[in-house]
């Protein structure tokens, strides 16, 4: 049975109005909402439920939930092709979740670097000359001062033991 709300581990399980609303409340990168929204659309889902660490969507039809996440989307069956405009949506086997599979963001496939007014023009590194240091001090030696005759301890620096 498809429940419409259910727990989540601070117990506040909500429907959200819009995707909008709940990739922005789960602080979803912007270049994935396009992305989502295609395979939102071409599943078919009818609700859109928080559930702590992931959003989960209800499909209209036969089919597991799909759980969204910052950087996947994840529940769908091992057979099922998802096509969007792109072409077929490419699934991988879940570790976390089996027997479902998942799909990984494009946010997880772009450059590292920075996007919009951000964006910095980096030179390459150049090696830098380096001065020359200084011999370092040798490390401290132990000293062996010798053993008093009387009590066995070992003398100090100034030729002392403890029966001195």
């Amino acid at each position: 049975m498809k429940e419409v709300q259910g727990p989540t581990p601070a117990g506040t399980s909500r429907p959200y109005k819009s995707l909008a609303d709940a990739l922005r409340a789960h602080r979803v990168p912007e270049e994935n909402h396009a992305f989502i929204a295609e395979i939102l659309d071409a599943v078919g889902v009818t609700t859109l439920i928080d559930r702590g660490r992931y959003i989960e969507a209800l499909r209209r039809g036969e089919g597991a939930p799909l759980h969204i996440g910052r950087t996947y989307t994840n529940g769908f069956a091992e057979g099922e092709q998802v096509v969007l405009r792109s072409g077929p949506l490419r699934l991988q086997p879940s570790e976390g979740r089996p027997p479902y599979w998942y799909a990984t963001h494009p946010s997880e496939f772009l450059d590292a670097a920075p996007v919009g007014k951000r964006t910095a023009v980096r030179k390459p590194a150049t090696p830098r000359a380096t001065a020359e240091r200084p011999p370092r001090a040798p490390k401290s030696v132990e000293r062996d001062y010798g053993v008093c005759d009387v009590c066995f301890m070992v003398r100090n620096a100034a030729g002392n033991c403890g029966c001195d």
